[in-house]
């Protein structure tokens, strides 16, 4: 198995060996782009929200290591979007301080638990999206033409005879490219939504 797709139990069993930094790096690689990317959603700057992504993280790990967390008790992403849930807060909270003390109005924005649950789905899968078509493009032994071609139907949504033209290929070649790609790239999704816990 890739080192990268290792369970949540493997990763989580690693972590509680504080001089495992490997096990912290992949931990943090998995997680933080999802947490970063539910900042950006909930209207955080790119600055506070890789602060808030990044003071979650380590709050995650000290809670973790004190054995604050019981996986029968429920999910892992449900346990660090409430961390993630107040450390958004935290940076509303700071910025209406600012605010009001320029004579603006105060708030205080907190999303609810079950709605940062379904971020936390959605940044998931996306980030699954990412990195499956990463390792599409560099894990697989298919080539560049035909990652390509897919990367022409799929993702830049254009027409099959538009890119058979432009790759000087036949319309079968495209639909066959097709074919292999997706065959390799739900194999690789679906062990990445096993890494994430994802149906």
């Amino acid at each position: 198995m890739d080192s990268h797709l290792q369970t949540t139990t493997t990763l989580l069993e690693g972590l509680l060996d504080a001089r495992n930094d490997a096990i912290w790096r992949e931990f943090a690689e998995r997680y933080q782009p999802v947490i970063l990317g539910i900042a950006r959603r909930l209207g955080l700057d790119e600055q506070d929200a890789a602060d808030a992504a990044q003071e979650t993280l380590i709050r995650f790990l000290q809670e973790f290591r004190a054995g604050k967390y019981d996986r029968e008790k429920g999910r892992l992403g449900a346990w660090i979007t409430s961390m993630a849930r107040f450390r958004v807060a935290d940076s509303y909270r700071a910025k209406a301080r600012d605010r009001k003390a320029r004579g603006d109005s105060a708030f205080d924005f907190v999303p609810s638990e079950s709605d940062m649950e379904k971020l936390w789905d959605e940044e998931c899968r996306r980030e699954i999206i990412r990195k499956a078509m990463q390792r599409l493009s560099d894990g697989t032994n298919l080539n560049e033409q035909t990652i390509s071609l897919f990367r022409g139907l799929t993702l830049e949504q254009k027409r099959p005879t538009d890119v058979a033209q432009e790759h000087g290929v036949s319309i079968e070649v495209v639909y066959k490219s097709k074919q292999r790609c997706l065959t390799q790239l739900r194999k690789i999704i679906d062990e990445l939504n096993a890494a994430y816990e994802l149906e």
